[in-house]
């Protein structure tokens, strides 16, 4: 016996809401007959796919690895029926995963546009870093994804824009005097940045080694904005992106914020696409929308 598709959606709930019961009320059936179809499926294929205690259902190492595959069929059959009956670019329905330090700045005005073009599109929108992106486009939960195209090969991808890097310092710090920051400035500096599922903590890793600044693992921020907090406290250099740099940090008083002068003080944002979905105009339009976005905040726009 194969599992079939509603097998498939009993297992995914379960793990989601790590429960048999919730899974049940989720599905709107008992949970017996949720548990049977489960335990039917371990049967067939001779593995354990949870574990349940106290605590709820844990999926083992092999649950996972179902779980995994599970998602990503289930979003090809739903991808299926939205294409098969709808008109609408993306089947009616835009999952678009990107970067923190992205949408909140570039995405509203993306989105104006393309609610004016496609009033009846619906975009679910996601924020994760670049581990949970790269994951996301490849098991199904994401259509597409802005990020940083060395994260995730053997996508379609298409350049939007590159990136300058700014720093942040507490107003009584000396790099707060100057200009501009260049790679001499920050030598013996420690440098702040995000945990290493984001690229940005790879860039500043580099720009750490080019100016003998120093990346310890004990001032990694969970957000942009608490690596801002850290350098107002004196704890050392924030390294940031340029939308979030001068979109929100440049109007906090309690750090000052100079643009970085150093090579390869940049990165570059694209827009990803899973490699075995064949092109089509509304991919092209959604570049045209960010780019033009991008261009509206005096972004280095590619150009091809």
């Amino acid at each position: 016996m194969r599992p079939t598709l509603r097998q498939l959606e009993y297992i995914v709930a379960v793990h989601q809401l790590g429960g048999f019961g919730l899974a049940a009320d989720l599905l709107h059936v008992s949970q017996p007959s949720l548990s049977n179809q489960i335990a039917a499926v371990e049967s067939d294929l001779g593995v354990r796919l949870f574990t349940r205690g106290r605590s709820g259902a844990q999926a083992t190492a092999k649950g996972l690895e179902f779980i995994h595959r599970a998602r990503r069929i289930l979003a090809e059959v739903a991808n299926l029926r939205s294409v098969m009956t709808s008109d609408l670019p993306f089947g009616g329905r835009l999952r678009l995963g990107t970067l923190p330090s992205i949408g909140p700045y570039l995405l509203p005005q993306v989105m104006r546009a393309m609610h004016r073009d496609q009033p009846d599109l619906r975009v679910i929108v996601r924020e994760e870093n670049t581990l949970s992106l790269d994951e996301g486009i490849r098991n199904g939960r994401f259509d597409a994804v802005i990020s940083t195209p060395e994260d995730h090969p053997n996508t379609w991808q298409r350049p939007l824009f590159t990136e300058a890097l700014w720093v942040a310092v507490a107003t009584d710090h000396p790099i707060a005097a100057l200009g501009q920051v260049a790679a001499a400035d920050l030598a013996g500096q420690r440098l702040l940045t995000l945990d290493t599922g984001h690229r940005l903590a790879r860039i500043v890793y580099a720009l750490a080694g080019q100016s003998g600044g120093i990346v310890s693992d004990d001032y990694e921020g969970t957000s942009l904005d608490s690596i801002l907090l850290m350098a107002a406290t004196g704890a050392g250099v924030a390294v940031l992106p340029d939308l979030f740099a001068r979109r929100q940090a440049i109007h906090r008083e309690e750090v000052a914020v100079r643009p970085l002068a150093m090579a390869d003080a940049n990165r570059g944002i694209s827009l990803m696409f899973p490699a075995d979905q064949p092109a089509d105009q509304s991919r092209e339009r959604l570049v045209a929308a960010i780019r033009s976005a991008a261009s509206a905040l005096h972004l280095a726009v590619a150009v091809e």
